[in-house]
């Protein structure tokens, strides 16, 4: 089995996922699978990271204004026991849905790998090793945050300062408040490279191992991290081209459908302009009327936007999990295996539905 290069591996994923999704096509499934995908990769696959949206002015309206906000001293026990509760049982959810996506990207591997479409056997097969995956990637973002944390207190105590002595209805000096953002850009930089790097590890190498090797975190490591140094720089090459394809075939998706968003969005902006005109006076049931109409539109397009999504991202998603699956396949022969059979073992290319 010779190794498929980066570039190579993008028209075989091309057609394994035209091959998986389509070949036949039935509409409920399709929506089922692309559904799977949102959850499993997002929209093509891309890594969001939460960035907070506020500027220093509101910071310093914080800092300036403190009735606008509870004090620490007036929160009473019973208050600091509800914030407490409420911020326990969204970490707990939070694991719970991280748990149930960890399940599920084993499963759709298990559907990709084997060409099949029914999510439930590989949800079962792999619960084992879906569990010990969690739990490595749990320890592995603790220590990431932990490492993030530390590196961040000398920069966190220099902002708290600063906003600190900012002139009650001024604003932080520029200069200093310049002087601390500029050495956090290449740190950020190098974390979210990091965190990427980690996620692509763990994700399309490491998993694997995983799932068919039945591999303990260390073995699994160790047979990634020999691939890699044996070809450093065919994996340089993937993991670029790992984060350039999503990115550039949504752009290009965006560009195609822009006119078509752009008249669908306009349709439904002037049904619900005309709706809220004809019901503009109208009081009792007519008003009444008028709301649920202008609901019943706002639902609909809700709704098409949903559909468009998972009818785009679906495919994306797929088409990147499937050229992560190629690409290490042909130097997992394990995997490879599985996705390259001999020709006298090939099963019915349209998988079971």
């Amino acid at each position: 089995m010779l190794p498929i290069s980066a570039l190579d591996a993008i028209g075989p994923a091309i057609q394994r996922t035209r091959t998986f999704l389509f070949r036949p096509f039935r509409l409920p499934t399709f929506l089922k699978l692309c559904l799977v995908t949102l959850f499993t990769e997002g929209f093509g696959g891309n890594f969001n990271f939460s960035i907070p949206s506020g500027h220093s002015s509101s910071s310093a309206h914080f800092v300036d204004s403190p009735s606008t906000v509870t004090p620490l001293a007036s929160l009473t026990t019973g208050h600091a026991a509800a914030i407490a509760a409420a911020a326990l049982a969204f970490i707990v959810l939070c694991f719970i849905a991280y748990y149930l996506i960890t399940r599920l990207r084993f499963a759709y591997f298990h559907c990709l790998i084997n060409n099949t479409r029914e999510i439930r056997p590989g949800w079962r097969l792999y619960r084992a090793q879906a569990v010990r995956f969690f739990w490595l990637n749990v320890v592995v973002g603790l220590c990431f945050l932990l490492v993030v944390a530390i590196i961040a207190l000398p920069f966190a105590e220099g902002f708290w300062r600063l906003f600190h002595r900012a002139p009650v209805g001024g604003h932080p000096d520029f200069g200093l408040l310049l002087s601390l953002l500029l050495p956090l850009i290449p740190i950020i930089l190098l974390f979210v490279l990091a965190g990427v790097a980690a996620d692509l590890i763990l994700r399309d190498f490491m998993l694997p191992h995983f799932a068919l090797d039945n591999a303990t975190a260390g073995q699994a490591w160790a047979a990634v991290w020999a691939r890699i140094k044996a070809e450093k720089v065919s994996f340089l090459v993937y993991g670029l081209l790992r984060l350039i394809l999503p990115v550039a075939a949504m752009i290009g998706l965006l560009l195609v459908l822009l006119i078509p968003t752009l008249i669908i969005v306009a349709a439904f902006a002037l049904v619900e302009v005309a709706i809220h005109s004809a019901f503009a006076g109208a009081a009792g049931g007519a008003a009444i009327i008028g709301v649920l109409l202008e609901s019943i539109v706002g639902l609909a397009a809700f709704g098409t936007a949903l559909f468009v999504g998972l009818c785009l991202g679906g495919p994306l998603g797929t088409a990147i999990r499937e050229y992560a699956l190629l690409f290490y396949g042909a130097r997992y022969e394990r995997l490879g295996g599985i996705l390259f059979p001999p020709p006298d073992t090939l099963l019915n290319p349209q998988g079971t539905a």
